[in-house]
């Protein structure tokens, strides 16, 4: 295995306000050494379950009606009764944070499981409990050192696959589909893992969205088989805004080698540059002019969300 350093899109500096967070565990909010679940619970069993990430910046949460619409469209999917409302979900994340004095910087982890099982096994049936709320909020600002040092990417032979097995759009708690393409791109000395969709078409990378720059126009593939990313769609919708051309198509690897620029998005990171795809030098190696463009969009369009 290859033992060069890696870089990831959720690099952080080490904060160790997190050794002493609070975290909401089914209405109640503990220290994070008595944040239980039990070993029955769908989530730890089965990965049965839904997320969302989520960034608290300057007292608000970006983008938060979006999130809760892609996390109860994925409940109501997978028949998944949340047993809260929005506006009951939304408090519960507002107490997490108060609970731990939290005002910025801060990545929040939203996740609802099937609940704990009356059995280790997997019919929805055994799940007589209720539902399995749990909030995660922790201390967490991007290295912004990354915008200089690049991620490095790796094509893979496991693709995201058609709905019809396990559709991309589910953020679930089902991640293996994910890591074993991971596993294979830091095997070849990679970062994270460039994935194709079904067709061989260029789709997604294990934890984010893909887009290339070429000639100045912003490519991202079609999205039918890539997490519906929140980010991703922020940055076409200010491509849009901005006169910068932007298109959702079908591109393969002979494109994407030969691009002027290449960049990932993603709640976390929000836009990071890739500087190599299977060893092939990307943009001479720097960040371009329209992933710094797109970045000063995206922080303004931050500071303007409703929360």
């Amino acid at each position: 295995m290859n033992t060069e350093a890696h870089v990831s899109t959720h690099d952080a500096a080490e904060d160790t306000r997190n050794d002493d967070i609070r975290i909401y565990v089914n209405g109640q909010i503990v220290h994070r050494n008595d944040a239980k679940v039990s070993v029955y619970d769908s989530g730890f069993l089965l990965g049965d379950g839904v997320w969302e990430g989520l960034r608290l910046y300057d007292g608000h949460i970006p983008f938060l009606a979006e999130h809760l619409d892609r996390l109860f469209e994925a409940a109501l999917y997978i028949d998944l009764d949340i047993g809260m409302s929005r506006d009951a979900l939304v408090r519960a994340i507002h107490d997490t944070l108060d609970a731990n004095g939290m005002t910025t910087d801060v990545h929040i982890r939203l996740m609802v499981t099937r609940g704990r099982k009356k059995k280790p096994f997997q019919h929805p049936h055994l799940s007589i409990y209720g539902p399995t709320v749990v909030i995660i909020a922790e201390h967490s600002k991007p290295d912004d050192s990354i915008v200089e040092r690049g991620i490095r990417l790796a094509s893979v032979p496991h693709h995201r696959g058609l709905p019809l097995t396990q559709d991309a759009k589910l953020n679930s708690h089902s991640k293996l589909n994910c890591i074993i393409p991971l596993t294979h791109a830091v095997r070849q000395g990679a970062d994270e893992a460039l994935m194709m969709d079904p067709f061989g078409f260029v789709n997604t990378t294990n934890a984010c969205n893909f887009f290339i720059v070429k000639q100045g126009a912003v490519w991202t593939s079609t999205g039918d088989y890539c997490m519906n990313g929140i980010t991703r769609q922020k940055v076409i919708d200010l491509c849009r805004a901005n006169d910068i051309p932007v298109f959702e198509r079908n591109y393969s690897l002979v494109d994407t080698y030969s691009a002027d620029e290449a960049f990932l998005t993603g709640t976390f990171g929000a836009q990071t540059p890739v500087f190599e795809i299977d060893g092939r030098v990307i943009g001479g190696g720097v960040a371009g002019p329209v992933f710094h463009l797109i970045r000063a969009l995206y922080k303004a369009a931050i500071m303007d969300a409703p929360a």
